[in-house]
């Protein structure tokens, strides 16, 4: 993949710093794509409402539940 002029440019300013200024920016980089993350991990719980209704095919909710309970032991 071909960097651009101004990745390249970054890159040249980056070796400029002290590896404790490099370490600061690291760090600072990493909490920006970590919130990043979280804003788009959002989810519309409104689109998941009736979507495991096929799993129980008119069996009691509860039952179902214990019967999957009792499967994994």
């Amino acid at each position: 993949m071909a960097k651009s002029p101004d990745w390249r440019k970054i890159e040249r300013e980056l070796e400029k710093l002290s590896l404790k200024d490099q370490k600061k920016l690291a760090a600072s980089l990493a909490q920006r794509l970590r919130l990043g993350r979280r804003e788009r991990k959002s989810c519309d719980w409104g689109k998941l409402y009736g979507l495991g209704k096929s799993l129980w095919n008119g069996e009691d909710a509860q039952d179902y539940v214990n019967r999957v309970r009792e499967d994994r032991v």
